[in-house]
C-alpha cells in the first residue's frame, strides 16, 4: 500500500494492468494540498496515456496492495489495441476525465460525491467486482476529499447527510448503495453517464 507505482517525470519500466487493488495518480500542490486526478481499480490500464509516448507527469501510488500485469508502454510495439480492449479503456479514461472535470466545476458537494460512489459502484460492477448492491469501498474521507476538491469535514457531513437519507451505507470498507437510480439522481449524472 501507498507504494509508487510511477513517479512525476520518470520513465515508467512498464504500462499496468491492473488484477487487483487500487491506485490513484495525484498533483501536489506547493503548499501540499493534493488533488487525486486519477483513480485505477481492477480492469483497468495504469496508465493508458503512457501507450502514447512521453513520461508521467503525475505521479501513481497504490491505496490498496496491487497485483498487475506488466506490458510495454509503446503500443505501436505491443500491439496493445487488441489486447482486453486497450483501446476502449484508453477512450474510457478520457470521458472520465471530462466527467470529472465537469463535476468539480459545477456540482455542488453532494452531487460530487453521489457521483463519485456511482461511478466507482459501476465500475466494480463492470469488472465483476460489485455484488449486488454492494463493492468493496477501500477509500478514505481525506482520499474522496482529494477527488472530489472538497475539504474531509465538508466529505463527512456530506456523507452523514447520505446515510441519513438512506443513499449510501458505507461500513468496513464497502460501500452498498439501496437504490442506484436515486443515487445517480442526486449526482445529477446524465443519461449517457448513467447508461455506462
Amino acid at each position: 500500500m501507498h507504494q509508487f507505482l510511477a513517479r512525476e517525470n520518470e520513465k515508467p519500466e512498464a504500462m499496468l494492468h491492473l488484477q487487483e487493488g487500487w491506485a490513484c495518480r495525484y498533483r501536489l500542490l506547493p503548499d501540499g494540498r493534493r488533488q487525486i486526478t486519477g483513480l485505477y481499480l481492477p480492469g483497468d490500464y495504469c496508465d493508458p496515456q503512457w501507450a502514447l509516448g512521453g513520461l508521467p507527469s503525475q505521479p501513481i501510488v497504490a491505496i490498496t496492495n496491487v497485483r498487475a500485469l506488466q506490458l510495454p508502454c509503446r503500443a505501436s510495439h505491443a500491439g496493445l489495441d487488441g489486447h482486453h480492449g486497450f483501446g476502449q479503456a484508453l477512450s474510457d479514461v478520457i470521458e472520465r476525465q471530462a466527467n470529472w472535470l465537469v463535476t468539480l466545476g459545477r456540482k455542488t458537494a453532494m452531487e460530487r460525491v453521489a457521483h463519485l460512489l456511482v461511478e466507482l459502484f459501476e465500475r466494480m460492477r463492470k469488472a465483476g467486482l460489485a455484488y449486488g448492491q454492494q463493492c468493496a469501498m477501500p477509500l478514505t474521507q481525506i482520499e474522496i476529499a482529494d477527488m472530489t476538491g472538497l475539504t474531509p469535514v465538508h466529505v463527512n457531513r456530506t456523507l452523514q447527510s447520505m446515510r441519513a437519507k438512506g443513499l449510501v451505507e458505507l461500513q468496513s470498507k464497502w460501500l452498498r448503495i439501496p437504490e442506484l437510480q436515486a443515487l445517480r439522481e442526486v449526482g445529477a449524472l446524465t443519461p449517457q453517464e448513467a447508461a455506462a
